[in-house]
């Protein structure tokens, strides 16, 4: 494949350094057969998911967020003083109120002034959160952009809900991105939004919509979902979707050389597979080991890609999933 000749094609963005975390709790899906007094193998089978991870009640969200932002800043050496901003693309926000990011910026120890807001597209908000830093780190405003998107989902895991219940993980990851020097970029990103979906994948409470006020039960901070009408909407709007996507960036499917998904469900992924029509080692898949990590999965995800050397230059690279709104989103990247 040949890089697109034109400049103007590419929106530079270049991603320097990536990091993950995960909590210390790692739950297989053998100790959830005998907590949920099902036959062995029984939670395996039915989720796709060996091992998860879930976080004691003494785990933060905003502290898992920071350790990925460090263990990002280590692994290329990056001083902390050197981040400009801070953007936390996560799913649901640790409070109401402040931004999740002012929380985080605190648990990292960045340097006081170190501005911070958040984005929340659900599962897709770290795709979002790089169109939006590409834009800002164009504009000259910022040189050093750190984004985070961490999610403790098991705090809102139904257990009456099979459905959803087996599949979640927590865990955080980061992406440290500047301008570059041009060569690097973004070639198209898409996002769409069906609100007809809005109510297939919600926690209701947490807003002004279930409060006390309002009125609300326990159950309103739950997480719920209606994943076979999920799936059934998703899938009938990829196709064209994903031409969508691929013609605003000028390439095909064979130009991309690597598929980062949502790790959604391993229904959703091999689904994927399918419609892509691409190799498995093209697709990153790490669900087994993660299950569904929110707004964490497709950069804990991208960091698998960057550290095994799949996200290397010239070499393009797509980002893609979906999300509660019903919102599809994706991204063509040139490393």
């Amino acid at each position: 494949m040949t890089a697109p000749s034109s400049p103007a094609a590419l929106l530079p963005l270049k991603i320097i350094a990536t990091g993950v975390a995960v909590p210390a709790n790692r739950v297989d899906s053998s100790a959830l057969d005998t907590l949920l007094n099902k036959h062995a193998g029984y939670v395996e089978k039915r989720s796709g998911v060996h091992c998860r991870f879930h976080a004691t009640l003494d785990v933060s969200q905003a502290g898992l967020a920071a350790q990925a932002l460090q263990d990002a800043l280590r692994r290329k050496q990056i001083p902390t003083g050197s981040i400009d901003l801070l953007i936390s693309a996560s799913a649901v926000p640790m409070q109401a109120l402040p931004c999740t990011a002012a929380l985080i910026l605190k648990a990292a120890h960045l340097p006081p002034g170190t501005p911070g807001f958040d984005i929340n597209s659900s599962c897709v908000g770290f795709i979002t959160a790089l169109q939006v830093a590409a834009g800002l780190l164009n504009a000259g405003i910022y040189k050093r952009i750190a984004i985070v998107s961490a999610d403790l989902v098991s705090r809102g895991i139904d257990w009456d809900d099979e459905e959803s219940s087996l599949i979640l993980g927590d865990g955080a990851a980061c992406a440290i991105v500047e301008r570059g020097d041009g060569s690097s970029g973004i070639l198209s990103s898409l996002s769409e939004t069906y609100p007809e979906g809005s109510d297939l994948c919600e926690i209701q409470a947490g807003g002004t919509r279930r409060n006390p006020r309002t009125g609300m039960t326990d159950k309103d901070f739950l997480f719920h979902m209606k994943g076979k009408q999920l799936f059934r909407q998703a899938a009938a709007l990829i196709e064209g979707y994903l031409a969508r996507l691929l013609e605003s960036s000028g390439l095909t499917l064979a130009d991309i050389v690597t598929v980062v998904p949502h790790q959604a469900s391993h229904l959703s992924l091999e689904h994927m597979r399918k419609r892509l029509g691409v190799p498995s080692e093209v697709l990153v898949d790490i669900y087994r080991y993660h299950g569904n990590q929110v707004s964490a999965s497709i950069p804990t995800a991208l960091h698998t890609a960057f550290t095994t050397g799949r996200f290397t230059p010239g070499k393009p690279v797509m980002l893609i999933g979906t999300a509660a709104g019903l919102t599809l989103a994706g991204m063509v990247l040139l490393p």
